[in-house]
Parts: structure tokens; sequence; C-alpha cells
């Protein structure tokens, strides 16, 4: 028996549009298709799914309500059809894959409790609650581990790019008495400005680079600006390496690439207008060739010098 005949006998069809008939005696047609349509998704299923359980289908196919069907023969259920697969799938295997976002779960859960499917209301509810226990991070920093990762990482952000390279193992000298305090500020406020432009720019960490504390700013995949926080300074007898906190330098290339949010459509006048030629002395022509995304600012903390190494017969020279 196909599934025309199937409604043909449950409820004969008739001139008008629409029509409210009873599907008594349906149960006894087993595995036999009927037609649904349910908020414009249209399917066929069989009354032994629909009576599987005991829900509100169950009451609409065994006879004990009147349902509505259109003149082509389809039962009209007066719903939103979005999750009426994920219930059929329920109704059969007594178990489906839950969405994974949390919006999707109350829609399909709010189904659940139309068709007064008690035991998918269940599973709805458990999901949720272990949404709502699961934690989330703020924010989260990527760890460099290769320069290869560092390249994918930046030429694949669609966010402007803050890099921190900190890495206190690289120093030949020992360090002057307010390094280590200067190297923890640096660290510290990577940490606040992740937290202050969270999703607006990506902050990552470098921790296997050349230098000891260096920040680098990157827009549109290209290198924009470098801020390198240590020198080397002579004392009496000897080189130290200085650390430096140069906080309002790293505030204004940080607020610079802001200026990138756009989407990864280069920009050339925008590149030029925030980028500065490495040194004011004359380019060769080779130099000239050069792309945009060679002119990166470097900016370099002031060193300090307190040993005079020149002759001494030319300081005595000189005194003369």
């Amino acid at each position: 028996m196909s599934g025309d005949t199937c409604l043909t006998t449950l409820c004969p069809a008739s001139e008008s549009k629409s029509k409210i008939c009873s599907l008594k005696g349906a149960e006894n047609l087993g595995n036999k298709y009927i037609r649904l349509n349910v908020g414009g998704f249209l399917c066929y299923t069989t009354v032994e799914v629909l009576t599987r359980h005991d829900t509100m289908l169950k009451a609409m196919f065994s006879g004990r309500m009147e349902v509505l069907t259109d003149k082509e023969g389809w039962i009209l259920i007066d719903r939103c059809g979005k999750h009426f697969g994920s219930i059929l799938t329920y109704l059969r295997d007594d178990t489906i894959i839950l969405p994974k976002s949390g919006q999707e779960i109350k829609e399909l859960m709010a189904e659940a409790k139309y068709y007064l499917i008690q035991g998918l209301v269940e599973m709805c509810k458990a999901a949720l609650q272990d949404k709502k226990d699961a934690y989330v991070p703020v924010c989260n920093i990527p760890v460099i581990t290769s320069p290869k990762e560092e390249e994918k990482l930046i030429e694949s952000s669609s966010k402007p790019v803050v890099k921190l390279l900190y890495n206190r193992s690289n120093n030949k000298y020992s360090y002057t008495s307010n390094s280590d305090d200067h190297l923890l500020k640096n660290i510290e406020l990577f940490d606040k400005l992740s937290l202050r432009f969270n999703g607006r720019v990506l902050f990552i960490k470098d921790v296997i680079g050349d230098e000891i504390c260096c920040w680098s700013f990157y827009g549109q995949g290209r290198k924009l600006a470098e801020v390198c926080c240590t020198s080397i300074v002579y004392a009496t007898e000897k080189k130290q390496t200085k650390v430096e906190f140069p906080e309002a330098r790293i505030y204004e290339e940080t607020l610079n690439v802001l200026l990138y949010e756009s989407p990864r459509v280069p920009d050339n006048s925008l590149l030029e207008a925030t980028s500065r030629s490495r040194s004011q002395a004359v380019h060769s022509e080779e130099d000239d060739g050069l792309e945009l995304r060679d002119r990166v600012r470097r900016i370099h903390v002031k060193r300090y010098s307190t040993y005079d190494d020149r002759q001494l017969s030319h300081q005595s020279s000189h005194r003369d």
C-alpha cells in the first residue's frame, strides 16, 4: 500500500483546500508511510515511528486527536519544521546528536516540550547545563613554537597582530638592577592590552626568539613596527644588558595597528601613512624596489653609556 493510498483510506479526498479528520485505526497501519507538512518542512515517515513513545504525536496518529490535511493529502502540523527531523530521529533511535549551539538546543527543547517528548527534553536540559558549567576563557593567547607557525598565524589572521618576544636566557652579560623589574612590566602590559583589546587584536607570545624583550606590530599580514626594549650599557669594568619599559611607545604602536581592523584588502595609502623608512639616508635602486612590508619602523630605547672607551692619548690632547 502506498502513502497516497494510506491517506485516501484514512481521510477521503475532498475538493476543499484542507479538512479536519480523525486517524482512528491508523496504528494498525504499522510501517506504512504517511506524509507530513510541518511548517513547510515535508517528510515521509511511518505511523509506527510516530506512535512508539507516549507523546502528542502518538495521540494525533492513534485517533485520539483530530488532524488537519490539505487537498493533496499532506497532514499539516502548525509548528516550525526546523528541528522536526531531529524529533523523528529521536523517536526512531531514542537518542540524537544535539546541536553545538546553545540557542539551537533551546529551540529543539521547545519543540520537544510541545510534542511532549520528555526524554528529549531531559537530554536538552542536561546539555544546556553542561554548557553553563563549562569554562570559556575570556582571552586566548597563542604561544609561538616555531617561525613557520608564527608566519601562518600572522598571515591567516583577519585582525591586527601584536607580538611580544621575551626570552631572558638570551643574555650574554649580566642584567642591570632594574632589568628584571622592567621585563615583568612588559609582560604585565602585554596581558593588560590583550584583555583590553580582546576580539579586536590578535596577541601572540614568542619565547623562542633571539631577542630578550621585543614588541612587533602587524597589520594586514605586514610588519609595521618594532619596539626593542633591550640595550647594552657599559659599566666601569664590564658590559651589562639593560631592559627598558617604553610604555608610551608601546601604547602608541598598539593604537596604530587598530587602523588595520578593516577587511583583508591591502590599503597602500594607509600603509604609507603609518610606515616610516628605516633611515633617512638615500636608498639605493634596490631599496627603492622593496615592497611596503619591508618598511618597518624599528624603535630602540635610548642607549646609556657611562664608560668612555677613547684612548688616553686622545683624552690628553683634548684637555691640552
